[in-house]
């Protein structure tokens, strides 16, 4: 072992008084060895394979059973002048711009704003994709849960926290724990595989923290033998994001808004619960409070609870996006719930209100957006208005004055 590189020093990965000698006595078949986790990157390959099958061959069928329908777009009229400030500047031009466009391209405020409508329409992803993606993800989350929770049921660590440090770092694997810990460790390589083509949400950039932060955590506890601790974050994990995925199902389909609205709050409930109350209170303090009642903090004990404080963070993010969310829904269901049944036939409303996906899954501001975007239309109705107003008198007061000069 004095041969190891430096990364591989048993006082960072072991806790003092241990040594790699004390964890020879464990056979390969029960010890996790680092080269296990190269089997991660065949199996997120054969994921994203399984994926494209799924979304080609069986999620369609299901979608046309909850009413999903893949909406006829109009495409926007070939601009090469507005193609290019689309591509290079903004998707939303500010007011001044609009006047600026109108002048270089010979069209109206309203032919402008339209045009720009309808090529964000075209960018945004189809029903079918969406419902695609989330009915993947909950056939993953619904076996990953079933199957760690009958993995897990009958271990004692399930029942009783302490028992997750019973003889560490020595402790056997099981090659049911081996396969969980690799399939959802391949799942989430697939997931950062694909990100690129998925459909990006408003929290793009805490959902490649939270790939990242997860394949680390997975890689780093699988190696430290923190198989035990691991298995339960897996789990308390799959449990909200199966109703998540399934609200969002329903979300796409049509005629299902009770369904939607049901399992949105359950989802609620249930990460808030687990996600707030649950992994504090019982996973970090296990990982924190009683694992240094058997061993004294180490490296890998210090690296390990960071990643798990990184999560707490994202989950904290999430539940603020979450909480808004709620209290729109609630508010709506007062106030005639806005998002149910008054979708405009303006091309544009219709992309706002067929955006409530993106607050299902972050909570977004699509109310706001919504009337911000009417009460600018006004605003331009009303500046336009003005603007005609003052030419108008302009050229009357000229022509007056012309006349009284002769």
């Amino acid at each position: 072992m004095d041969m190891l590189p430096d990364v591989w020093r048993q006082d960072y990965w072991l806790p003092p008084g241990v040594t790699w000698m004390d964890m020879d006595q464990l056979a390969n078949s029960d010890r996790p060895l680092p080269q296990d986790l190269l089997i991660a990157l065949p199996l997120a390959l054969v994921f994203v394979a399984l994926r494209y099958l799924f979304e080609r061959y069986l999620a369609p069928p299901m979608g046309r059973c909850l009413g999903v329908k893949k909406r006829m777009q109009v495409a926007a009229a070939p601009t090469p002048k507005l193609e290019s400030f689309y591509t290079q500047r903004s998707r939303q031009p500010t007011q001044s711009e609009i006047v600026s466009l109108m002048l270089h391209c010979g069209k109206t405020q309203r032919q402008i704003e339209t045009w720009f409508r309808l090529r964000r329409n075209q960018d945004r992803p189809c029903q079918t994709k969406k419902f695609g993606e989330a009915a993947w993800r909950f056939f993953f989350y619904l076996t990953a849960f079933i199957t760690g929770l009958a993995c897990l049921i009958d271990t004692p660590w399930f029942w009783d926290r302490r028992e997750c440090w019973k003889g560490y770092p020595v402790q056997p694997m099981e090659r049911a724990h081996y396969w969980y810990y690799m399939l959802e460790l391949g799942f989430y390589g697939s997931l950062l595989l694909r990100i690129s083509v998925d459909i990006k949400r408003k929290d793009f950039k805490e959902q490649v923290i939270h790939h990242l932060a997860t394949i680390f955590l997975l890689s780093f506890s699988y190696c430290a033998n923190y198989i035990r601790i691991g298995t339960l974050v897996m789990l308390l994990h799959d449990s909200s994001d199966i109703l998540l995925e399934s609200a969002k199902m329903f979300n796409y389909g049509s005629g299902w808004r009770k369904a939607c609205d049901s399992l949105f709050v359950v989802f609620a409930v249930v990460f808030l619960v687990t996600r707030l109350v649950i992994f504090p209170s019982k996973i970090i303090h296990t990982t924190l409070v009683l694992s240094v009642e058997v061993f004294e903090p180490f490296v890998g004990y210090y690296l390990f609870n960071v990643l798990l404080m990184v999560l707490q963070a994202l989950h904290i993010f999430w539940a603020g996006l979450i909480l808004r969310m709620v209290y729109k829904f609630l508010k709506g269901k007062l106030e005639k719930d806005e998002r149910s049944d008054e979708e405009s036939e303006d091309v544009e409303d219709e992309e706002d209100g067929k955006g409530e996906e993106d607050n299902m899954d972050q909570g977004g501001d699509y109310c706001w957006e919504k009337s911000k975007d009417t009460l600018n239309s006004k605003l331009s109705m009303l500046t336009n208005s003005c603007v005609l107003n003052n030419l108008t008198n302009h050229r009357a007061s000229t022509a007056y004055r012309m006349r009284k000069a002769q």
